[in-house]
């Protein structure tokens, strides 16, 4: 196996990128690249890379062979204490959410779109009051937050001291959803990944290096990554 028998790698070129950066996905490769980096040298750079690149979608396609791709019966949320109870019907909603009794129902029309709009939904209504909780308990203080659904950043805080948090953060355990938000508001007040900034991240997450690695190592659902 070659290069020329993977998906044609996708290069961006980036203001804030510094070094050339591959990031193999199971369905794309894709090659974030400093504004003034030559074709000659990002050409190099994928000559010296190829037996990692090809050694990486061969791991990431055996990983998706594995990967559990029956529609979920059930789904547990970051802020609830059980899962909530799903069930695929015909209906004209796309979904109905009924918090009392913990239950969801899909459309069975596209259950996969539509339990991916339903967890935007939530996160969106979800994600703004818990930053808020974690942002009293650590006295950090931020503007705005928006939910969003980018495909490799699960936050982002602005010199403004906005916060974008990943929609996604929902479907993980609450002291995971918990850390990224620790990570944004410490932003606010170290504006970079110094050691200052991290000693501000452990003042409120103690175990932030274990819930970052859990973060980093734990895939999504296959419907989540499925649907656009």
């Amino acid at each position: 196996m070659t290069l020329a028998d993977l998906p044609e790698i996708q290069i961006t070129r980036n203001v804030r990128a510094t070094r050339l950066r591959l990031r193999v996905e199971p369905t794309q490769i894709r090659l974030t690249a400093p504004v003034f980096c030559s074709k000659g040298q990002i050409q190099k750079f994928l000559a010296e890379s190829e037996a990692w690149i090809i050694k990486t979608w061969q791991a990431q396609q055996q990983k998706a062979l594995s990967i559990d791709r029956s529609f979920p019966k059930a789904l547990q949320l970051f802020n609830l204490e059980n899962p909530l109870q799903i069930t695929c019907a015909t209906q004209k909603q796309n979904f109905i959410y009924d918090a009392h009794t913990a239950e969801l129902w899909i459309s069975d029309r596209n259950p996969e779109s539509y339990l991916k709009a339903f967890v935007i939904a939530y996160a969106k209504h979800q994600l703004p009051l818990y930053l808020e909780q974690v942002s009293q308990q650590c006295k950090l203080n931020f503007g705005q937050c928006t939910i969003r659904q980018p495909k490799t950043r699960w936050g982002s805080c602005t010199s403004k001291h906005d916060i974008m948090l990943n929609s996604g953060l929902v479907l993980f355990p609450e002291h995971i959803t918990r850390y990224v938000c620790v990570h944004e508001l410490a932003h606010t007040r170290h504006f970079d990944h110094s050691p200052h900034f991290w000693a501000e991240v452990q003042k409120h997450d103690a175990n932030f290096q274990q819930h970052r690695k859990i973060l980093k190592s734990s895939p999504m659902p296959y419907w989540w990554n499925h649907v656009q």
